[in-house]
């Protein structure tokens, strides 16, 4: 989690702003190197897994399935997710742990270097129905996107154990690269969807509400996220929009997964539609808050009072 003074590191690198872009280890170290006398702090991350770890901090029984190389940051995830209460899958690899570099801007958006390391090794074979078995749910991030198979393998098995599929569709450039994909694939395993405004133009382009009614029409629950406009959501003929809550932001990095952990705890927990959406902007609006995707205890209080 790196704060930026301006914007003219990402035009150096040519970074997209709000974006999220592969880069190889090379390329990697160069902007590690180059950021270095910034405000930067170090924190276990990845979209779902920050779904996850909000939803473990709600006091969900969560697993995490991912693969980590035998260093000091594939250690520093696993002790993170114990820590978290988290019962983590994670498969060790003789390539480095990944690492995602977030360039927080001044207005407080962040755009992602990405080198995935270790994680993009995991493989269709590394999964098994055993994984999938004691769960409701299974949350992917749609990073994962541009790795057909195993993304069809993991929805075939979660299928097999009963699981509803949730896939949060992560950058409105990883949606634009894999939309034929995406048609069909969301259409025939998906039955929640999270996008924000961007990805939602980017996989129908049309504007918000237009695009959770054509997204809705694909999957049983569409959530279409509108940042400080809050989000609309529908299922069938119900749909509601969510306001957001007032905050101070900071950092949006985590906001969408922030939301979609809130949004999953109403859905284990049986509650309507609207409630699901509030306690996700709840979520939302408080780690914007803060540098990065995980909050301290003060943050978890003030939303435990706010839910409740």
């Amino acid at each position: 989690m790196t704060r930026l003074e301006d914007e003219s590191l990402l035009e150096k690198y040519q970074l997209p702003k709000g974006s999220m872009q592969l880069v190889d280890q090379e390329f990697s170290k160069k902007l590690t190197g180059a950021t270095e006398d910034l405000n930067r702090q170090q924190a276990s991350g990845g979209s779902a897994a920050n779904t996850i770890h909000g939803l473990a901090r709600l006091g969900v029984d969560t697993g995490f399935i991912g693969k980590v190389g035998e260093d000091k940051l594939g250690t520093f995830f696993l002790e993170d997710m114990k820590q978290a209460g988290i019962d983590p899958h994670l498969l060790k690899s003789q390539t480095d742990s990944g690492r995602a570099i977030a360039l927080v801007s001044p207005d407080s958006e962040r755009t992602f270097a990405t080198f995935l390391g270790a994680a993009v090794e995991l493989s269709p074979e590394d999964l098994t129905p055993q994984l999938f078995e004691g769960y409701q749910y299974l949350h992917l991030e749609g990073y994962l996107i541009q790795n057909h198979e195993l993304m069809k393998r993991a929805f075939e098995l979660a299928r097999e154990k009963g699981l509803q599929v949730s896939l949060d569709l992560a950058s409105f450039n990883v949606v634009e690269a894999n939309l034929d994909f995406l048609s069909t694939f969301v259409s025939e395993y998906v039955d929640i969807l999270f996008a924000n405004e961007e990805e939602a133009k980017a996989f129908t382009g049309k504007e918000p509400e237009e695009a959770l009614d054509e997204l809705s029409r694909l999957c049983d629950i569409a959530i279409v996220k509108v940042g400080k406009d809050g989000s609309f959501i529908k299922r069938g003929r119900e749909k509601h929009q969510i306001r957001p809550i007032s905050a101070q932001p900071v950092d949006t990095t985590g906001a969408g997964d922030a939301y979609a952990a809130g949004f999953l705890y109403g859905l284990v927990h049986h509650k309507e539609l609207d409630r699901c959406g509030s306690i996700g902007s709840v979520l939302a609006g408080k780690v914007i808050e803060v540098v990065g995707a995980k909050m301290d205890e003060s943050k978890w209080n003030e939303i435990e009072a706010l839910m409740h």
